[in-house]
């Protein structure tokens, strides 16, 4: 009787145990890369989001940060994830636009008006929107747009101070259509490089000059074969973290809710860090770089940009001119 007793209990527990599955679910572990430096902005977003999703899954789910192009290239990473040979990467909004068109309407020059208005966009209704269209439209999960980021041009060969002064300059351009399109309304001649081949090409002057986020230029060291650094605030980009469907699906429900929640509150502090930090490293790179930094005024780079956002309105769709009416709308 008492081995009929324990047979039956220890069976009970056994039932029970497989019942409780998912609860009792071995640690499941992400990668998470980038290609910028480790202490880079891009370094400290996934940090922030590793930090806030270790708190709200009790560390359920053990993130592995790989920088500097371990696991993937910028270029490559959203096919990869796709395929789910790649689990997660953060990826700059121009180089998602290749696989994903409609993405192309927060790169265009000028589109937003501030930090704020951009902010009004990634973290509003617009959006919420955008990830949902996304996730349909290629699988992929967008779960955090990340801080808001100028990107700041420099080059080798001269100040400048009116857009006449970009004329003949040979600018680095990731390979996307809009900006490829802005330089060139801008006057300068635009030559299309993955970002695997941007430094070297900068270093030996290949290219006269670029753009990238600010704090990128200092990261990078571009300032050591970079003169001028010129404020235009031409473009102003985000740097989505994305994950794969393919790791999506190991996860619960919960798990999938603390993705979101997690990426929201590292996208808030990102956002007051990358703020603080703008103005601070555009000192940095004058007084301590070297760089000689001249402030145009806008009013002619904006007219020729207005050119380009209604070029790319005719051409695409009408789910992007929608979504671009939306972004301009948010501005209100």
């Amino acid at each position: 009787m008492m081995q009929s007793f324990m047979r039956r209990t220890v069976l009970g527990a056994l039932s029970a145990v497989a019942l409780a599955g998912p609860a009792l679910a071995d640690k499941v572990t992400m990668n998470l890369g980038y290609a910028a430096p480790e202490k880079s902005v891009y370094g400290v977003f996934a940090d922030l989001f590793n930090k806030h999703l270790t708190e709200l899954t009790n560390g359920e789910i053990e993130i592995k940060i790989r920088c500097c192009g371990q696991i993937s290239s910028e270029d490559t990473a959203f096919k990869a994830m796709q395929l789910g040979t790649v689990d997660a990467y953060v990826i700059t909004t121009n180089n998602i636009s290749p696989h994903w068109p409609l993405m192309d309407v927060t790169v265009l020059p000028y589109i937003f008006q501030s930090p704020e208005h951009m902010l009004a966009v990634s973290a509003g209704p617009v959006g919420e929107k955008m990830q949902k269209m996304m996730q349909e439209a290629t699988s992929l999960h967008l779960v955090a747009f990340g801080g808001p980021q100028y990107r700041d041009f420099y080059n080798s060969k001269r100040a400048i101070n009116t857009m006449a002064d970009m004329e003949g300059l040979k600018i680095r351009v990731p390979k996307n259509e809009v900006m490829l399109a802005t330089f060139e309304a801008f006057g300068a001649e635009p030559v299309p490089l993955a970002w695997s081949e941007t430094p070297t090409a900068l270093q030996t002057g290949t290219v006269d000059g670029g753009d990238n986020g600010t704090t990128f230029i200092r990261d990078m060291k571009f300032y050591e074969f970079e003169e001028h650094l010129v404020i235009l605030e031409h473009f102003m980009s985000m740097a989505p973290l994305i994950v794969s469907d393919v790791f999506m699906r190991k996860l619960s429900e919960e798990q999938r809710a603390a993705m979101y929640e997690a990426g929201r509150r590292a996208s808030k502090e990102h956002t007051e860090i990358v703020l603080k930090e703008l103005e601070e490293v555009r000192t940095w790179l004058v007084e301590e770089g070297g760089m000689k930094m001249t402030r145009p005024d806008k009013a002619e780079f904006i007219a020729a940009a207005q050119g380009v956002q209604e070029e790319f309105a005719q051409d695409r769709d009408d789910e992007f001119r929608a979504l671009l009416a939306e972004i301009r709308a948010a501005a209100e």
